[in-house]
Parts: C-alpha cells; structure tokens; sequence
C-alpha cells in the first residue's frame, strides 16, 4: 500500500445528482451562451432555505473552473451543473425542467431536513414510531393537498414537534389540519404523545415559485 494512501472516500462523477429535461436543456444552453464569458460558465444551484422550511433555490450561472473544492461539479451533455456540497443530497433525484407558464423550475421529490431544536429528543424509539406514521400515513394524507410535514422531535411532556411544507405551508387551513388530523393520528398510535405543535413560519408560504 502506498505511504501516501488515505480513507477519502471515491466521489461517484458518473452520478450527475440531477437530471435535465430536454427542453430545459435548451433554455439553459441559450441562456449560458448569450452571457459574454458563456462557454466558462456552469449553472449552479444552491438551497437558500432553512432545515424545516420549503425548498428556496437560487440558479445563477458562475465559473465552473472557480467553483469551490467542496462544490461537485456535473457535466450533462455539454451543461456543467455545479452543487455546493451541503446541498448534494437534497437534490438527489431532481429534475430541472421547464414550461411555458412557469419557465425554469426544479421538480424535487426530497423533502427539507428537520430543523434542530434545543432540547427535542428525535433518536428514540418514540421518534422511531412517530416517523413511521408520518411516512406511512400522514404524508401519503396529505400528499392529496399537495402537502407534507416534517417530524423536528419531541419533548419530554409528550408533545411532538413538526413543520409543514408544499401545499400546506401558507395554507390558512394548515394549522387546523395539523393539531386535528396529524395530532390524532399520531396521539391514538403513541400514547406517549398527547399533543402536537407546528413550528412553521406560515407567513412564508404564499405559493412558492419552484415545486
């Protein structure tokens, strides 16, 4: 073995994180060129949000051979798409796509990680159980709204914690649905958990661009 071999794992190129439909492959490409230093150019994408909250993208175009270290960098037919590293996985399984009505979007099926609050538990088997019926249930409920909640944890008073997203994030009726509906199907299966609480920022919500 050589004295200068180290444990850095192998980065996957063949991986591009995400996929391109056609035609937004175009609307890129002529964007890209009719920028002065174009062939230089990659389009980067990068989370604005925070854990808990809706997914905020920024898509800008920068200098691929600038991107930072940590920054993986995809090349799609021509396309160079760079990610900040603290961003790879939740584009894992994107789309970046396009439509006449809403031009560029991203459709995205990863949902935002759980915010981290001070004090909450979210390893136990309590937080096991709770995430079972979120994905099992609540989610696949609310996914008929275009909805989501994401667990944060739980105190140790029996009261779970969570964030909504996608239609439910702004969505005057959110609230509502999360203390009634979320709260009893998780409370009738945990009798350790007699009540919810929603930590989203609602007033966020007002239909977000990208889906």
């Amino acid at each position: 073995m050589s004295p200068f071999a180290t444990d850095t794992p192998t980065v996957d190129k063949t991986n591009t994180i995400v996929s391109v439909s056609p035609i937004a492959h175009v609307k890129l490409l002529e964007l890209r060129d009719a920028e002065t230093e174009g062939a230089q150019l990659g389009l980067r994408l990068e989370i604005l949000s925070q854990p808990g909250e809706d997914f905020r993208y920024d898509l800008s175009f920068d200098f691929f051979t600038k991107a930072a270290f940590s920054d993986e960098v995809r090349t799609i037919d021509g396309l160079k798409i760079i990610i900040p590293a603290k961003d790879v996985e939740s584009f894992q399984g994107a789309t970046i796509d396009h439509s006449d009505s809403q031009g560029l979007l991203i459709r995205n099926p990863n949902k935002p990680i759980a915010p981290k609050i001070e004090g909450l538990v979210n390893d136990d088997d309590i937080s096991a159980e709770i995430e079972t019926i979120v994905t099992a249930e609540v989610n696949p409920m609310l996914a008929a709204h275009g909805g989501f909640v994401t667990f944060a944890g739980h105190d140790k008073e029996g009261t779970a914690y969570f964030t909504m997203g996608g239609g439910c994030h702004g969505c005057s009726m959110s609230k509502q649905t999360m203390l009634e509906g979320v709260g009893t199907m998780v409370s009738e299966k945990i009798p350790a958990i007699v009540k919810v609480r929603d930590l989203t920022d609602h007033s966020t919500g007002a239909n977000p661009f990208y889906s």
